[in-house]
Protein backbone atom coordinates (compact mmCIF):
# COMPACT_ATOMS: atom_id res chain seq x y z
CA UNK A 1 0.00 0.00 0.00
CA UNK A 2 1.42 2.78 -0.85
CA UNK A 3 1.54 6.30 1.71
CA UNK A 4 -1.52 8.29 0.68
CA UNK A 5 -3.37 5.13 0.60
CA UNK A 6 -2.46 4.15 3.99
CA UNK A 7 -3.24 7.60 5.19
CA UNK A 8 -6.29 7.86 3.78
CA UNK A 9 -7.33 4.66 5.32
CA UNK A 10 -5.55 5.73 8.92
CA UNK A 11 -7.83 8.64 8.49
CA UNK A 12 -10.96 6.70 7.70
CA UNK A 13 -11.15 4.13 10.27
CA UNK A 14 -10.43 7.42 12.83
CA UNK A 15 -13.26 9.06 11.39
CA UNK A 16 -15.55 5.76 12.11
CA UNK A 17 -14.19 5.91 15.61
CA UNK A 18 -14.89 9.27 16.00
CA UNK A 19 -18.40 9.10 14.92
CA UNK A 20 -18.99 6.13 17.02
CA UNK A 21 -18.03 7.71 20.18
CA UNK A 22 -19.84 10.89 19.26
CA UNK A 23 -22.69 8.73 18.57
CA UNK A 24 -22.13 7.00 22.13
CA UNK A 25 -21.51 9.97 23.97
CA UNK A 26 -24.51 12.19 22.06
CA UNK A 27 -23.75 15.93 21.79
CA UNK A 28 -20.28 15.18 23.52
CA UNK A 29 -17.50 15.63 21.16
CA UNK A 30 -13.89 15.00 23.07
CA UNK A 31 -11.79 17.21 24.49
CA UNK A 32 -12.49 20.92 25.37
CA UNK A 33 -14.65 20.55 22.07
CA UNK A 34 -16.78 18.27 24.75
CA UNK A 35 -16.84 20.63 27.72
CA UNK A 36 -17.02 23.53 25.96
CA UNK A 37 -18.66 23.58 22.87
CA UNK A 38 -21.45 25.94 23.85
CA UNK A 39 -18.75 27.94 24.45
CA UNK A 40 -17.55 28.14 20.93
CA UNK A 41 -21.33 28.74 19.41
CA UNK A 42 -20.57 32.43 18.38
CA UNK A 43 -20.50 34.58 15.31
CA UNK A 44 -17.02 35.10 15.37
CA UNK A 45 -16.19 30.98 16.06
CA UNK A 46 -16.46 29.74 12.10
CA UNK A 47 -16.55 30.93 8.63
CA UNK A 48 -17.32 27.82 7.00
CA UNK A 49 -19.01 26.82 3.60
CA UNK A 50 -22.56 26.63 5.63
CA UNK A 51 -24.34 29.79 5.90
CA UNK A 52 -25.29 29.50 9.51
CA UNK A 53 -22.56 29.60 11.82
CA UNK A 54 -21.81 25.86 12.25
CA UNK A 55 -21.12 24.18 15.47
CA UNK A 56 -18.21 21.67 16.17
CA UNK A 57 -20.71 18.44 16.00
CA UNK A 58 -21.80 20.04 12.69
CA UNK A 59 -17.92 20.19 11.52
CA UNK A 60 -17.45 16.41 12.52
CA UNK A 61 -20.20 15.62 11.01
CA UNK A 62 -20.13 17.65 7.54
CA UNK A 63 -15.80 17.74 7.73
CA UNK A 64 -14.44 15.77 8.87
CA UNK A 65 -16.60 12.34 7.41
CA UNK A 66 -15.10 14.05 3.94
CA UNK A 67 -14.98 10.81 1.66
CA UNK A 68 -11.87 11.85 0.07
CA UNK A 69 -12.01 8.93 -2.73
CA UNK A 70 -14.90 11.05 -4.88
CA UNK A 71 -12.83 13.75 -5.04
CA UNK A 72 -12.85 13.54 -8.90
CA UNK A 73 -16.95 13.33 -8.96
CA UNK A 74 -17.53 16.11 -6.53
CA UNK A 75 -15.01 18.56 -8.28
CA UNK A 76 -16.64 18.03 -11.29
CA UNK A 77 -18.09 21.48 -12.78
CA UNK A 78 -16.61 23.53 -10.05
CA UNK A 79 -14.45 26.64 -11.57
CA UNK A 80 -10.65 26.80 -10.71
CA UNK A 81 -8.77 30.14 -9.92
CA UNK A 82 -6.98 30.29 -13.04
CA UNK A 83 -10.34 30.16 -14.94
CA UNK A 84 -12.37 32.09 -12.49
CA UNK A 85 -10.22 35.19 -13.04
CA UNK A 86 -10.02 34.96 -16.80
CA UNK A 87 -13.81 34.52 -16.91
CA UNK A 88 -14.25 37.90 -14.74
CA UNK A 89 -11.51 39.81 -17.01
CA UNK A 90 -13.23 38.70 -20.05
CA UNK A 91 -16.71 39.93 -18.68
CA UNK A 92 -15.33 43.31 -17.92
CA UNK A 93 -15.51 42.74 -13.77
CA UNK A 94 -11.49 42.64 -13.56
CA UNK A 95 -8.82 44.60 -15.75
CA UNK A 96 -6.30 42.08 -16.59
CA UNK A 97 -2.73 42.30 -15.21
CA UNK A 98 0.21 40.36 -15.82
CA UNK A 99 1.83 40.60 -12.04
CA UNK A 100 -2.08 39.65 -10.78
CA UNK A 101 -2.13 36.99 -13.14
CA UNK A 102 1.13 35.86 -11.94
CA UNK A 103 -0.44 35.44 -8.53
CA UNK A 104 -3.12 33.75 -9.67
CA UNK A 105 -1.00 30.95 -10.97
CA UNK A 106 0.14 30.76 -7.24
CA UNK A 107 -3.33 30.36 -6.35
CA UNK A 108 -3.96 27.72 -8.71
CA UNK A 109 -0.59 25.64 -7.87
CA UNK A 110 -1.62 25.79 -4.48
CA UNK A 111 -5.76 24.57 -5.24
CA UNK A 112 -3.85 21.83 -7.36
CA UNK A 113 -1.73 20.90 -4.89
CA UNK A 114 -4.82 20.51 -2.52
CA UNK A 115 -6.39 18.28 -4.65
CA UNK A 116 -4.04 15.70 -3.82
CA UNK A 117 -3.67 16.36 -0.16
CA UNK A 118 -5.45 14.59 2.40
CA UNK A 119 -4.77 16.51 5.81
CA UNK A 120 -4.03 13.93 8.65
CA UNK A 121 -6.35 12.04 11.28
CA UNK A 122 -6.52 14.95 14.20
CA UNK A 123 -5.78 12.69 17.24
CA UNK A 124 -8.48 12.69 20.48
CA UNK A 125 -7.14 14.51 23.08
CA UNK A 126 -5.31 13.23 26.18
CA UNK A 127 -8.29 14.50 28.58
CA UNK A 128 -6.27 15.94 31.25
CA UNK A 129 -3.43 17.58 29.47
CA UNK A 130 -2.11 18.52 32.37
CA UNK A 131 2.01 19.10 32.61
CA UNK A 132 2.76 16.32 34.20
CA UNK A 133 0.04 14.00 32.07
CA UNK A 134 2.58 14.97 29.15
CA UNK A 135 5.86 14.37 30.47
CA UNK A 136 5.50 10.86 31.31
CA UNK A 137 3.24 9.91 28.86
CA UNK A 138 4.77 7.79 26.08
CA UNK A 139 2.50 8.23 23.35
CA UNK A 140 2.23 12.12 23.40
CA UNK A 141 -0.63 12.57 20.74
CA UNK A 142 0.65 16.35 19.60
CA UNK A 143 2.88 16.29 16.30
CA UNK A 144 5.82 17.76 16.93
CA UNK A 145 6.19 18.83 13.17
CA UNK A 146 4.30 19.28 9.95
CA UNK A 147 3.34 16.02 7.72
CA UNK A 148 5.45 15.55 4.69
CA UNK A 149 3.26 16.16 2.29
CA UNK A 150 1.47 19.16 3.24
CA UNK A 151 1.46 21.77 0.69
CA UNK A 152 3.16 24.97 1.42
CA UNK A 153 1.09 28.51 3.02
CA UNK A 154 0.41 31.44 0.53
CA UNK A 155 1.32 35.24 2.73
CA UNK A 156 0.28 38.01 0.01
CA UNK A 157 1.63 40.84 1.03
CA UNK A 158 0.89 44.09 -0.47
CA UNK A 159 -0.22 47.74 0.27
CA UNK A 160 -4.43 48.54 0.06
CA UNK A 161 -5.55 48.43 -3.43
CA UNK A 162 -3.48 45.57 -5.04
CA UNK A 163 -6.44 43.50 -4.93
CA UNK A 164 -5.36 41.02 -1.96
CA UNK A 165 -9.28 40.63 -0.79
CA UNK A 166 -10.36 39.92 -4.16
CA UNK A 167 -7.36 37.38 -4.70
CA UNK A 168 -8.79 35.87 -1.24
CA UNK A 169 -12.35 35.30 -2.11
CA UNK A 170 -12.01 34.00 -5.30
CA UNK A 171 -9.13 31.36 -4.55
CA UNK A 172 -11.63 30.64 -1.31
CA UNK A 173 -14.48 30.48 -3.65
CA UNK A 174 -13.10 28.16 -6.09
CA UNK A 175 -11.91 25.38 -3.56
CA UNK A 176 -13.83 22.11 -4.54
CA UNK A 177 -16.83 21.52 -2.73
CA UNK A 178 -15.31 18.00 -1.12
CA UNK A 179 -13.26 20.39 0.61
CA UNK A 180 -15.43 20.91 3.29
CA UNK A 181 -13.23 22.07 6.57
CA UNK A 182 -12.43 25.11 5.06
CA UNK A 183 -12.77 29.03 7.09
CA UNK A 184 -12.31 31.98 5.64
CA UNK A 185 -11.80 35.24 8.16
CA UNK A 186 -10.60 38.45 8.89
CA UNK A 187 -7.83 38.37 11.20
CA UNK A 188 -9.29 40.08 13.88
CA UNK A 189 -11.92 38.76 14.48
CA UNK A 190 -10.46 35.36 14.11
CA UNK A 191 -7.80 36.39 17.21
CA UNK A 192 -10.86 37.12 19.33
CA UNK A 193 -11.95 33.66 18.79
CA UNK A 194 -8.85 32.48 19.94
CA UNK A 195 -8.83 34.79 23.17
CA UNK A 196 -12.32 33.20 23.83
CA UNK A 197 -11.37 29.81 23.05
CA UNK A 198 -8.17 30.34 25.03
CA UNK A 199 -10.17 31.44 28.34
CA UNK A 200 -12.65 28.87 27.66
CA UNK A 201 -9.64 26.44 27.99
CA UNK A 202 -7.90 27.31 30.97
CA UNK A 203 -11.64 27.06 33.14
CA UNK A 204 -11.67 23.71 31.46
CA UNK A 205 -8.16 23.00 32.57
CA UNK A 206 -9.21 24.02 36.10
CA UNK A 207 -6.74 23.66 39.23
CA UNK A 208 -4.61 20.93 36.87
CA UNK A 209 -3.30 23.71 34.42
CA UNK A 210 -1.75 23.06 31.49
CA UNK A 211 -1.13 24.41 27.58
CA UNK A 212 -4.36 25.84 26.47
CA UNK A 213 -3.06 26.57 23.20
CA UNK A 214 -2.29 22.76 22.69
CA UNK A 215 -6.11 21.99 22.30
CA UNK A 216 -7.65 25.47 21.21
CA UNK A 217 -4.83 24.75 17.80
CA UNK A 218 -6.33 20.63 17.54
CA UNK A 219 -9.91 21.59 17.89
CA UNK A 220 -9.26 24.80 14.83
CA UNK A 221 -7.45 22.05 13.26
CA UNK A 222 -10.15 19.07 13.22
CA UNK A 223 -12.95 22.28 12.15
CA UNK A 224 -10.76 23.42 9.21
CA UNK A 225 -7.87 22.55 7.08
CA UNK A 226 -7.59 25.08 5.09
CA UNK A 227 -7.34 28.45 6.80
CA UNK A 228 -7.78 31.84 4.83
CA UNK A 229 -6.63 34.91 6.77
CA UNK A 230 -7.89 38.18 5.44
CA UNK A 231 -5.64 41.73 6.88
CA UNK A 232 -2.72 39.83 8.56
CA UNK A 233 -1.54 42.12 11.50
CA UNK A 234 -0.17 42.31 14.90
CA UNK A 235 -0.58 45.02 16.89
CA UNK A 236 -1.42 43.63 20.21
CA UNK A 237 1.28 42.36 22.42
CA UNK A 238 -1.58 39.81 23.85
CA UNK A 239 -1.51 38.41 20.00
CA UNK A 240 2.33 38.61 19.53
CA UNK A 241 2.62 35.92 22.57
CA UNK A 242 0.69 33.42 21.32
CA UNK A 243 0.74 33.80 17.56
CA UNK A 244 4.12 31.82 16.77
CA UNK A 245 3.07 28.55 19.01
CA UNK A 246 -0.62 28.77 17.76
CA UNK A 247 0.56 28.62 13.63
CA UNK A 248 3.06 26.26 14.84
CA UNK A 249 0.40 23.96 16.23
CA UNK A 250 -1.99 24.46 13.72
CA UNK A 251 1.17 23.53 10.77
CA UNK A 252 1.78 20.55 12.52
CA UNK A 253 -2.04 19.49 12.64
CA UNK A 254 -1.70 19.74 8.72
CA UNK A 255 -3.46 22.91 7.77
CA UNK A 256 -2.99 24.81 5.19
CA UNK A 257 -3.29 28.25 5.37
CA UNK A 258 -3.67 31.47 2.78
CA UNK A 259 -2.55 35.15 4.76
CA UNK A 260 -2.81 38.37 3.16
CA UNK A 261 -1.22 41.41 4.66
CA UNK A 262 -0.61 45.05 4.64
CA UNK A 263 2.75 44.07 5.29
CA UNK A 264 5.86 41.64 4.90
CA UNK A 265 6.62 39.22 7.24
CA UNK A 266 10.04 41.02 8.36
CA UNK A 267 7.98 44.39 8.76
CA UNK A 268 5.07 42.80 11.20
CA UNK A 269 4.98 44.04 14.77
CA UNK A 270 7.39 46.43 14.01
CA UNK A 271 8.37 48.88 17.52
CA UNK A 272 5.98 46.43 19.46
CA UNK A 273 6.51 45.65 23.10
CA UNK A 274 8.88 42.50 23.97
CA UNK A 275 9.36 42.19 19.53
CA UNK A 276 12.12 39.38 20.06
CA UNK A 277 9.52 37.25 21.66
CA UNK A 278 7.71 37.77 18.57
CA UNK A 279 10.50 37.07 16.27
CA UNK A 280 10.36 33.23 15.57
CA UNK A 281 6.96 33.75 14.20
CA UNK A 282 8.03 36.03 11.64
CA UNK A 283 10.59 33.03 11.00
CA UNK A 284 7.98 30.87 10.91
CA UNK A 285 6.00 32.82 8.19
CA UNK A 286 8.73 33.17 6.04
CA UNK A 287 9.65 29.36 6.30
CA UNK A 288 6.57 27.86 6.03
CA UNK A 289 4.92 30.01 3.73
CA UNK A 290 5.97 31.06 -0.02
CA UNK A 291 5.73 35.12 0.69
CA UNK A 292 4.97 36.89 -2.38
CA UNK A 293 4.78 40.72 -2.69
CA UNK A 294 1.28 41.76 -4.55
CA UNK A 295 2.49 45.34 -5.60
CA UNK A 296 2.60 46.01 -9.06
CA UNK A 297 1.98 49.70 -9.49
CA UNK A 298 -2.14 49.32 -10.09
CA UNK A 299 -4.42 50.53 -7.54
CA UNK A 300 -7.90 48.74 -7.98
CA UNK A 301 -9.73 50.92 -5.47
CA UNK A 302 -8.83 53.80 -8.12
CA UNK A 303 -11.62 52.96 -10.73
CA UNK A 304 -14.44 55.13 -10.32
CA UNK A 305 -17.29 54.47 -8.70
CA UNK A 306 -20.70 56.25 -9.35
CA UNK A 307 -21.91 56.98 -5.57
CA UNK A 308 -25.15 56.20 -4.08
CA UNK A 309 -27.22 58.26 -1.33
CA UNK A 310 -26.86 56.60 1.69
CA UNK A 311 -24.79 59.57 3.35
CA UNK A 312 -26.75 62.58 4.57
CA UNK A 313 -25.00 65.72 5.88
CA UNK A 314 -25.86 68.37 7.61
CA UNK A 315 -27.64 67.63 10.31
CA UNK A 316 -31.36 69.31 9.13
CA UNK A 317 -34.92 68.32 9.79
CA UNK A 318 -35.41 67.45 5.98
CA UNK A 319 -32.54 65.12 5.99
CA UNK A 320 -33.59 63.83 9.20
CA UNK A 321 -36.79 63.07 7.31
CA UNK A 322 -35.52 61.57 4.80
CA UNK A 323 -33.43 58.94 6.39
CA UNK A 324 -36.65 57.94 8.84
CA UNK A 325 -38.44 57.02 5.47
CA UNK A 326 -35.66 55.45 4.34
CA UNK A 327 -35.68 53.08 7.73
CA UNK A 328 -39.56 52.55 7.87
CA UNK A 329 -39.34 51.72 4.08
CA UNK A 330 -36.76 48.77 5.32
CA UNK A 331 -38.18 47.30 8.57
CA UNK A 332 -42.34 47.57 8.13
CA UNK A 333 -42.73 45.52 5.36
CA UNK A 334 -43.12 42.25 6.86
CA UNK A 335 -45.12 41.80 10.28
CA UNK A 336 -43.80 39.08 11.12
CA UNK A 337 -40.62 40.87 12.05
CA UNK A 338 -41.58 44.51 12.99
CA UNK A 339 -38.89 46.79 14.68
CA UNK A 340 -38.55 46.14 18.52
CA UNK A 341 -37.08 48.40 21.04
CA UNK A 342 -34.11 47.80 22.95
CA UNK A 343 -33.28 44.44 21.31
CA UNK A 344 -30.65 42.35 23.66
CA UNK A 345 -27.79 40.69 21.94
CA UNK A 346 -25.27 38.79 24.30
CA UNK A 347 -22.18 39.33 23.63
CA UNK A 348 -19.03 37.23 25.26
CA UNK A 349 -21.70 36.78 28.55
CA UNK A 350 -22.90 39.82 28.36
CA UNK A 351 -25.79 42.38 27.57
CA UNK A 352 -26.34 44.84 24.62
CA UNK A 353 -29.27 46.62 23.71
CA UNK A 354 -30.15 47.28 20.63
CA UNK A 355 -32.30 51.01 20.29
CA UNK A 356 -34.45 49.87 17.76
CA UNK A 357 -34.25 47.18 15.07
CA UNK A 358 -36.10 44.10 13.50
CA UNK A 359 -33.58 40.93 12.58
CA UNK A 360 -31.90 42.50 9.57
CA UNK A 361 -31.84 45.91 10.02
CA UNK A 362 -30.85 48.12 13.15
CA UNK A 363 -30.52 52.13 14.07
CA UNK A 364 -28.44 53.75 16.23
CA UNK A 365 -27.42 57.40 17.25
CA UNK A 366 -24.05 58.18 17.20
CA UNK A 367 -23.87 58.49 21.04
CA UNK A 368 -25.50 54.82 21.49
CA UNK A 369 -22.58 53.25 19.31
CA UNK A 370 -19.84 55.29 20.34
CA UNK A 371 -20.39 56.99 23.27
CA UNK A 372 -20.16 53.70 25.34
CA UNK A 373 -17.15 51.43 26.10
CA UNK A 374 -17.45 48.98 23.09
CA UNK A 375 -14.59 46.85 22.18
CA UNK A 376 -14.06 45.40 18.56
CA UNK A 377 -15.68 42.28 19.67
CA UNK A 378 -18.89 44.16 20.44
CA UNK A 379 -19.16 45.63 16.78
CA UNK A 380 -18.50 42.86 15.14
CA UNK A 381 -21.17 40.96 16.90
CA UNK A 382 -23.73 44.13 15.57
CA UNK A 383 -22.53 43.97 12.02
CA UNK A 384 -22.48 40.02 11.59
CA UNK A 385 -26.33 40.26 12.93
CA UNK A 386 -27.62 43.07 10.90
CA UNK A 387 -27.04 43.67 7.72
CA UNK A 388 -27.97 47.00 6.70
CA UNK A 389 -27.08 49.54 9.97
CA UNK A 390 -28.39 53.14 10.21
CA UNK A 391 -26.20 55.84 12.50
CA UNK A 392 -27.54 58.99 13.13
CA UNK A 393 -26.11 62.51 14.26
CA UNK A 394 -22.38 61.52 13.61
CA UNK A 395 -20.91 65.21 14.74
CA UNK A 396 -17.23 66.50 14.05
CA UNK A 397 -14.57 65.11 16.41
CA UNK A 398 -11.74 66.86 17.56
CA UNK A 399 -9.32 66.23 20.78
CA UNK A 400 -11.94 66.01 22.91
CA UNK A 401 -13.37 63.58 21.16
CA UNK A 402 -10.60 60.90 20.57
CA UNK A 403 -11.93 57.78 21.92
CA UNK A 404 -15.30 58.06 20.04
CA UNK A 405 -13.38 58.71 16.90
CA UNK A 406 -11.35 55.49 17.80
CA UNK A 407 -14.65 53.81 18.79
CA UNK A 408 -15.64 54.44 15.27
CA UNK A 409 -13.21 53.71 13.44
CA UNK A 410 -13.65 50.21 14.72
CA UNK A 411 -16.93 49.91 13.89
CA UNK A 412 -16.18 51.43 10.51
CA UNK A 413 -14.03 48.31 9.86
CA UNK A 414 -16.51 45.94 11.19
CA UNK A 415 -18.88 47.00 8.51
CA UNK A 416 -16.27 46.45 6.04
CA UNK A 417 -15.60 43.13 6.94
CA UNK A 418 -19.01 42.56 7.63
CA UNK A 419 -20.37 43.54 4.32
CA UNK A 420 -22.65 45.60 5.98
CA UNK A 421 -25.01 48.33 4.49
CA UNK A 422 -24.54 51.46 6.32
CA UNK A 423 -26.58 55.02 6.24
CA UNK A 424 -25.22 57.74 8.33
CA UNK A 425 -26.47 61.27 8.49
CA UNK A 426 -23.48 63.44 9.79
CA UNK A 427 -22.69 67.12 10.80
CA UNK A 428 -20.35 67.26 7.98
CA UNK A 429 -20.03 65.48 4.97
CA UNK A 430 -18.91 61.50 6.54
CA UNK A 431 -15.59 61.58 5.08
CA UNK A 432 -14.38 64.79 6.98
CA UNK A 433 -15.62 64.03 10.61
CA UNK A 434 -12.18 63.14 11.82
CA UNK A 435 -11.04 66.52 10.27
CA UNK A 436 -11.11 69.41 12.75
CA UNK A 437 -10.04 72.76 13.16
CA UNK A 438 -6.39 72.71 14.42
CA UNK A 439 -5.66 70.79 11.12
CA UNK A 440 -7.39 73.42 8.97
CA UNK A 441 -5.56 75.78 10.97
CA UNK A 442 -2.16 74.11 11.51
CA UNK A 443 0.73 72.59 9.81
CA UNK A 444 0.52 71.30 6.65
CA UNK A 445 -0.17 67.42 6.00
CA UNK A 446 3.10 65.49 6.70
CA UNK A 447 4.66 63.58 4.08
CA UNK A 448 3.77 60.54 5.48
CA UNK A 449 0.28 61.07 5.95
CA UNK A 450 0.34 61.68 2.14
CA UNK A 451 1.71 58.95 1.64
CA UNK A 452 -1.03 57.10 3.49
CA UNK A 453 -3.61 58.46 1.90
CA UNK A 454 -2.08 58.68 -1.80
CA UNK A 455 -1.85 54.43 -0.85
CA UNK A 456 -5.64 54.57 -0.08
CA UNK A 457 -6.42 56.17 -3.34
CA UNK A 458 -7.83 59.09 -1.50
CA UNK A 459 -6.53 62.51 -1.07
CA UNK A 460 -7.15 65.60 1.62
CA UNK A 461 -9.79 67.62 -0.52
CA UNK A 462 -11.90 64.45 0.30
CA UNK A 463 -11.18 63.95 3.94
CA UNK A 464 -9.54 66.50 5.22
CA UNK A 465 -6.77 66.22 7.87
CA UNK A 466 -6.61 65.53 11.24
CA UNK A 467 -4.45 65.91 14.28
CA UNK A 468 -6.60 63.58 16.19
CA UNK A 469 -4.13 60.64 15.72
CA UNK A 470 -0.21 60.38 16.42
CA UNK A 471 1.86 57.36 15.50
CA UNK A 472 1.97 54.64 11.46
CA UNK A 473 -0.92 52.86 13.17
CA UNK A 474 -3.12 55.22 14.09
CA UNK A 475 -2.92 57.82 11.16
CA UNK A 476 -3.10 54.43 9.29
CA UNK A 477 -6.64 53.73 10.87
CA UNK A 478 -7.51 56.75 10.28
CA UNK A 479 -7.04 56.77 6.46
CA UNK A 480 -8.37 53.15 5.72
CA UNK A 481 -11.88 54.11 7.48
CA UNK A 482 -12.26 57.02 5.22
CA UNK A 483 -11.13 55.10 1.86
CA UNK A 484 -13.68 52.39 3.11
CA UNK A 485 -16.43 55.09 3.74
CA UNK A 486 -15.76 56.40 0.37
CA UNK A 487 -15.87 52.87 -0.82
CA UNK A 488 -19.01 51.58 1.38
CA UNK A 489 -20.62 55.00 -0.56
CA UNK A 490 -20.71 53.53 -3.65
CA UNK A 491 -23.50 52.24 -5.50
CA UNK A 492 -21.49 48.95 -6.48
CA UNK A 493 -21.18 48.40 -2.23
CA UNK A 494 -24.77 49.13 -1.98
CA UNK A 495 -26.06 46.64 -4.48
CA UNK A 496 -24.25 43.88 -2.90
CA UNK A 497 -23.87 44.56 1.11
CA UNK A 498 -26.29 43.76 3.74
CA UNK A 499 -27.19 40.23 2.28
CA UNK A 500 -25.93 37.85 5.48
Amino acid sequence: MNPNAARSAISAAHRVRTIAATCNKGTRICSTSRTLGRVYNSSLSTSTSSSSTPSIEHNIFNGSTTNHNSHSSQSHGHKQPLAHYHNLVESGTLRGDEHQTRIIQKLQDLHDELMDYTPPPIPDADPSNSLISRLFSRNDPTPSQPPEDVPKGLYLYGDVGTGKTMLMDLFYSSLPPYIQRKRRVHFHAFMIDVHKRLHAAKIAMGYKGGDPIIPVARDLAREAYVLCFDEFQVTDIADAMILRRLLENLLNYGVVAVITSNRHPDDLYKNGIQRSSFVPAIELLKSRFDVTDLDSGTDYRRVPRALSKVYYHPLTPSNALEIEKIFKSMTHHDDKDPPVKNRQLTIWGRKLSIPESTSKVAKFRFDELCGKPLSAADYLEITKTFGTLFVLDVPKMGMDSKDKARRFITFIDACYESKTKLFVTSEVPVFQVFSDEDAASGKPISDHMRGIMDDLGISQDVVGKSSIFSGEEELFAFARACSRLVQMGSKEWVDTAGQH
